[in-house]
């Protein structure tokens, strides 16, 4: 499952390009921060298939982006490894400390993917 587009660091698959698990992701991932309305939705995919979707938490006393959550969720469920990571947002980029908390459970060679608020995938990069 890991074969694919996950050395690219240039333009997005096409939708009809990714996987139907990872096309799950990317919609599981929009969907969440559509209904919470905030800046950002992720879903990982754990190692036996399970997901795992959260949005940014913005707290007083809290603050953790949307992929970070998901990760923790993963790993309070029991997740022993990730297969794939996904982040909606509006930015270019997922930051240093998003993929470094999915290579910590996944590896360095698990893809994650950034798709724009229309759910479009921009890219795909590991997460190490």
């Amino acid at each position: 499952m890991l074969g694919r587009m996950t050395q690219s660091t240039g333009p997005g698959p096409e939708a009809a390009d990714l996987a139907p698990e990872d096309r799950k992701i990317v919609t599981l991932a929009r969907s969440a921060r559509a209904r919470n309305g905030v800046p950002e939705g992720a879903a990982v995919r754990d190692e036996t298939g399970r997901t795992y979707v959260a949005g940014t938490v913005a707290l007083d006393s809290l603050r953790l982006s949307a992929l970070r959550t998901a990760v923790a969720m993963a790993v309070a469920s029991g997740a022993t490894s990730l297969e794939a990571a996904a982040v909606v947002s509006a930015s270019d980029v997922v930051g240093d400390e998003d993929r470094a908390a999915v290579s910590d459970l996944g590896g360095p060679d698990t893809p994650v993917f950034l798709a724009g608020p229309d759910g479009a995938v921009r890219s795909v990069r590991p997460a190490g």
